[in-house]
């Protein structure tokens, strides 16, 4: 749980069981507004996630890939700075021969005086510093975003509520890199989504079916929790009229990978009706899943229910998996490993190499060099994949 409270609000801490995703992390020079309390006493964020649609903010893509070649030339040029340092040592070496005596301390390391800092140099210290903390809501929401209305239109923006930081089970509550990723790629081939009906697989948010929402005709997103569809179906109202001028739909439904049936009882939010699940089967020809490959058990079960869910489904279809490839260090391998990712591709080439005389699966990596249209750090640790299910019979 987030162990937050109304004095600590400038200086938010995160219990250690808590998990915080990148994209809110690194999120400079934007206030988080925290506009509620969920079901479960979480609090809950709005955050305006920019479009890169006109010439300034391509003109920052811009700046983004120079910052990113920047990095790389920088690894890449670690022997010439290597080198540079020992020609630099070689002249100290030098200098001090010449005369310059080395201050060195008993044990002959090199002792360096440092003066000590003065209290206008904290100050400008302080100055320099751009602290990134959730604010408060103390009026109602039309006046509290009146400032970032002024400064984008609707066109521009994404509106997603979501929490800071939860538990791990409660990941879907926050926005992943991976999912901008997926949505940068449905805006970049847009023509091959458009009028399609579509099935997202741990919709969490709802950013990427938002998207995908845009240019298809009709989007299933699918998660568990109550509180979670919610804020997703809260946050599929927000960005209506970004789908509206394409007539699609995005509709918010419960999917548990655990189970093998739809849940259809009318007394549960959320639930299937046997229309809708008619015409998912009749109609979708595109899966998707962003970023929910980080358990192993949850992993297995969502590639099995993709297994189910391809056979029921009338066509072919494509399947688009996007995830981020994190590195940890684990006591048990006494070394940075990618446990989660391996148990992924592992998953991913059993379904390839399956046996199937209804279905084969063909799988592909997308290479993530298509144009970026949100906001965020495209890191190369970002992964897309393509699997084409094709009916054999």
């Amino acid at each position: 749980m987030v162990d937050v409270t109304e004095k600590e609000m400038d200086n938010p801490t995160f219990r250690s069981d808590t998990v915080l995703s990148d994209v809110h992390l690194h999120c400079p020079n934007k206030r988080h507004l925290m506009v509620r309390l969920n079901a479960v006493g979480q609090p809950v964020f709005l955050s305006y996630f920019k479009f890169l649609w006109n010439t300034e903010d391509l003109a920052s893509e811009k700046h983004m890939e120079e910052v990113k070649t920047g990095r790389e030339h920088q690894y890449r040029g670690g022997d010439e700075l290597c080198n540079k340092d020992r020609s630099n040592l070689k002249k100290e070496r030098e200098l001090n021969s010449e005369g310059v005596e080395a201050l060195l301390d008993d044990d002959g390391d090199l002792e360096v005086v440092r003066r000590p800092p003065s209290a206008s140099d904290l100050e400008a210290e302080d100055l320099l510093r751009d602290i990134v903390c959730p604010v408060i809501l103390m009026k109602g929401r039309e006046d509290a975003f009146e400032d970032e209305e002024q400064e984008c239109t609707c066109s521009d923006v994404v509106k997603i509520e979501h929490t800071m930081a939860t538990p791990l089970e409660d990941v879907g509550k926050q926005v992943w890199r991976a999912a901008f990723l997926l949505a940068d790629y449905i805006l970049f081939k847009r023509d091959t989504f458009r009028c399609c009906s579509v099935l997202e697989l741990g919709g969490g948010t709802g950013i990427t079916s938002i998207i995908m929402g845009t240019v298809a005709k009709r989007v299933y997103c699918t998660d568990v929790g109550e509180d979670l569809l919610a804020m997703c179906e809260q946050n599929v109202a927000l960005n209506k009229h970004l789908m509206e001028p394409g007539g699609g739909e995005v509709k918010v439904k419960e999917l548990d990978w655990l189970k093998d049936e739809f849940c259809t009882d009318p007394e549960v939010p959320y639930s299937w009706s046997e229309e809708e699940i008619a015409d998912l089967h009749d109609h979708c020809s595109v899966i998707m899943a962003a970023d929910v490959f980080y358990d192993d058990d949850l992993t297995d079960a969502l590639f099995r229910t993709l297994h189910r869910i391809t056979h029921s489904l009338r066509n072919s279809c494509t399947v688009y998996l996007a995830l981020e490839k994190r590195l940890n260090f684990t006591l048990r391998h006494m070394d940075v490993t990618c446990e989660a990712y391996s148990h992924f591709r592992n998953n991913l080439n059993d379904l390839e190499n399956l046996q199937d005389r209804k279905i084969k699966y063909t799988v592909e990596p997308i290479k993530a060099d298509f144009c970026q249209f949100l906001v965020y750090e495209r890191i190369e640790q970002l992964e897309l994949w393509k699997v084409m299910a094709e009916h054999l019979t």
